[in-house]
């Protein structure tokens, strides 16, 4: 639950473990949640409109409002990940942000950056299929990975190679480089209108035949996708992301791959992968391997321990996770963020000390605070749901019984809980 569930206080774990396979299939939906009824998307307004001869205070002015626009989208998202009750839903939702990452400071559209958050939210159980051949057509990804200056007098081959490389089938993972120029090809001549539209220009476009892995015709984006999921890297390379994601920094073994894949099976199912990687045996041996990145900490230390979504505490968390660098929305590239050890700099310390501290005052202590002395350290093990700490971080936490909130903040950043 603390790796799919973005952090979860103990009474929530005391209740699912009485009936997991109910708590699954819950998790595992996507149904009405009244957390997500109670933040809607936003809506953006017109921005002003510059031409050749505008001033550079009408140009500036357009610029404030873009950036306008982005931190709204940016504390809309933030405030979601805090309020939805099925919040594993929204934990693969940000999952799939980092695999097709892409970046608000190049595509520089607030609306085209939320349509790309909700076709993830939208695809996130669903059909790999058929998110990926929305994607490889999705404004955003298309502006972000230069699409539009793909076309048969200038090839770019940008799309087509991060296609394969990262989003499909992987490093080593069965193409050449002639597949990577044929699809470049195949997906030549596609622009983005202003308002997002996405249109082919027949001008502009290959007229085909292409061969890609195999299947040669005039391939659409729809035909190329389809050709290259049917490579056998693709089930191997996607449950191995994804297992790297929500289980371990360790590569599978070839049997818990081979459950993985049969899991996920011909239909792609996104849905059956996860679960199989959520009650594989080789999940729950992995506990503690992976460490929590910024968004995995922040918003998984907020939810553990109910701090309200206020504005207040939204702003101070998109400062927090600006600090430690990791924003959603802004990805460094397209490979998405850095993983592992990366994550524990001296800076990042000090950073996440003070939002530690910021977080435990902001939140309701009163189980710590009652609990005898003797037994604060106990219960602060059992808020944050962890099944025991190190004999350090005992002693460490000893010291600061006596302070309910320096207790707590203290356990948030300690070893114990900054793994998962």
């Amino acid at each position: 639950m603390r790796r799919a569930a973005w952090g979860v206080p103990g009474g929530a774990v005391d209740h699912a473990a009485a009936n997991v396979e109910a708590w699954l299939d819950d998790a595992l939906t996507s149904g009405d949640d009244p957390g997500v009824r109670a933040t809607p998307p936003p809506t953006f307004g017109a921005l002003p409109e510059v031409t050749a001869t505008s001033t550079r205070e009408q140009k500036q002015a357009r610029k404030d409002a873009m950036r306008q626009q982005g931190e709204q989208l940016l504390t809309w998202w933030l405030t979601r990940m805090l309020s939805a009750q099925r919040p594993v839903v929204e934990r693969l939702t940000f999952g799939w942000h980092q695999h097709w990452a892409t970046s608000l400071t190049k595509v520089r559209s607030a609306p085209l950056m939320l349509g790309q958050n909700e076709l993830l939210r939208r695809s996130a159980l669903g059909s790999v299929t058929d998110l990926t051949r929305s994607m490889v057509m999705d404004p955003a990804l298309m502006i972000w990975l230069d699409a539009e200056k793909n076309t048969k007098a200038a090839p770019n081959e940008n799309l087509a190679r991060e296609l394969m490389e990262l989003f499909t089938l992987g490093v080593g993972g069965g193409y050449t480089e002639t597949d990577v120029k044929q699809s470049a090809r195949a997906l030549s001549g596609w622009r983005v209108a202003d308002d997002g539209t996405v249109s082919r220009d027949p001008k502009r476009s290959d007229p085909g035949p292409e061969t890609v892995l195999g299947v040669t015709g005039t391939l659409t984006p729809q035909a190329l996708v389809d050709a290259i999921l049917a490579s056998p890297s693709h089930p191997r390379y996607l449950a191995t992301r994804w297992w790297h994601q929500l289980a371990s920094s360790t590569t599978p073994s070839d049997d818990v791959l081979g459950r993985l894949m049969a899991a996920y099976g011909p239909g792609r199912d996104a849905k059956a992968l996860f679960r199989a990687i959520l009650t594989d045996p080789a999940f729950a041996a992995s506990t503690g391997t992976i460490v929590a990145s910024p968004v995995d900490w922040v918003v998984g230390s907020m939810r553990t321990l109910a701090v309200p979504a206020s504005a207040d505490a939204v702003t101070q968390m998109r400062a927090t996770l600006r600090n430690l660098g990791q924003l959603p929305l802004f990805p460094p590239n397209v490979s998405g963020w850095p993983s592992g050890a990366s994550w524990l700099s001296t800076a990042a310390a000090h950073t996440r000390a003070a939002a530690a501290l910021r977080m435990a005052k902001a939140a309701n202590l009163a189980g710590v605070a009652d609990a005898p002395a003797a037994s604060r350290v106990d219960a602060v093990s059992h808020l944050l749901a962890l099944d025991h700490f190190s004999d350090r971080t005992r002693e460490a936490l000893a010291l600061a019984k006596g302070d309910p909130v320096q207790l707590v903040a203290t356990a948030l950043i300690s070893p114990d809980y900054l793994v998962v």
